[in-house]
């Protein structure tokens, strides 16, 4: 979100003036960042305890070493450990058996087991498939939270 500013080569700015001070620009912006916070935190903490599908998208900036991150299948950005889990995926049982760390590109399952105001945090269960995730979960309805 950003302060409005005026933009060149558009019809406002042919044909308005920008006579919104600074200040009240700025606290308009501060005033709906908050009313979003606020909502995204009520959203987010009704995931808690929900198991997600995640897109592995590289590690965590604040804990590279241990953490991954991605997004769910809701939109929503979440951060796991670095853990040997389960491989779904493979064709083999065998192989399934055995465990991998997840890599960019792969989907996980994901346990919610708390949030923030911009994230969601949880524990790795498995690598797994769309397909594969999809045909075990009796929640198949993916519902974003609205804003």
């Amino acid at each position: 979100m950003f302060a409005y500013s005026m933009r060149e080569k558009t019809h406002a700015h042919r044909n308005y003036a920008d006579d919104v001070p600074e200040e009240v620009k700025q606290r308009r912006l501060t005033e709906l960042i908050e009313i979003f916070r606020e909502s995204t935190g009520q959203c987010y903490d009704s995931q808690i305890g929900s198991i997600q599908l995640v897109l592995v998208e590289g590690p965590n900036k604040r804990a590279p070493e241990t953490e991954l991150m991605g997004k769910s299948d809701r939109g929503h950005r979440v951060s796991f450990v670095t853990v040997p889990v389960p491989n779904r995926t493979a064709e083999d049982a065998a192989d399934q058996q055995q465990q991998r760390n997840p890599v960019v590109g792969d989907y996980v399952e994901v346990r919610i087991l708390r949030s923030s105001r911009a994230s969601l945090y949880g524990e790795a269960l498995a690598i797994t498939k769309l397909s594969l995730f999809y045909s075990n979960t009796v929640e198949n309805e993916a519902v974003a939270c609205a804003v």
